[in-house]
């Protein structure tokens, strides 16, 4: 076919036509489904036991994500996107300290997502297949707009910097074995006590 030349069937002049409703609903509920299997998984998943929780037959989902890797790749920009958004969302409901706190859980949730498929990760993160995100830029943005508000109503401290936070977590839900299900939510849930405690303004004696 020569250049500038339209394919077979082609309208001059028109847009191509946008995702129909149900093909995007089948694939946001791919997503969902992937995500809970990825957190909940000790091992490999199976894409045809997504395809068959959520609806769909496999054909389905090879459409929408030809790999593995796309299947992975969406799961965790979606996963990504929604800790990162919920960080404003959270404080027009919660007072800063308490917004804090859900938004770290949030946060460990999204860490557990990757349970599933980090290996799928690291492997296409490598080699290029998989665009790497900004993924610890974001998270520090969001404990900075957290931050922010807790330094103006004073119950949070403003003389800690959001990335040290970011490091704190990590070495909780990576180091502490959180996402590999060697940590305890018991014991998650008292070491975020123990980073609260440190963000909380003190009172001098």
């Amino acid at each position: 076919m020569e250049s500038g030349a339209t394919s077979p069937g082609a309208v001059p002049g028109k847009k191509p036509r946008a995702p129909r409703v149900d093909a995007l609903r089948n694939r946001d509920k791919l997503v969902q489904v992937a995500g809970a299997a990825f957190a909940a998984a000790d091992g490999t998943v199976s894409l045809e036991g997504i395809a068959r929780e959520a609806g769909v037959g496999i054909g389905t989902l090879y459409r929408h994500f030809p790999t593995r890797e796309a299947l992975v790749e969406a799961v965790y920009a979606a996963e990504l996107d929604d800790v990162a958004a919920s960080a404003p969302a959270l404080l027009q409901v919660l007072p800063p300290d308490e917004a804090l706190r859900a938004w770290i859980e949030r946060y460990a949730g999204f860490v557990a997502t990757k349970r599933g498929m980090a290996d799928t990760l690291r492997a296409g993160w490598a080699s290029g297949r998989i665009a790497t995100p900004a993924t610890r830029e974001r998270i520090t943005t969001a404990i900075a707009t957290i931050l922010a508000a807790g330094a103006e109503d004073g119950s949070l401290r403003a003389d800690v910097e959001p990335g040290d936070i970011t490091v704190m977590l990590l070495g909780i839900f990576l180091s502490g074995g959180a996402a590999t299900g060697g940590t305890t939510s018991e014991q998650t849930g008292r070491l975020i006590d123990l980073v609260m405690d440190a963000l909380r303004p003190t009172t001098a004696g």
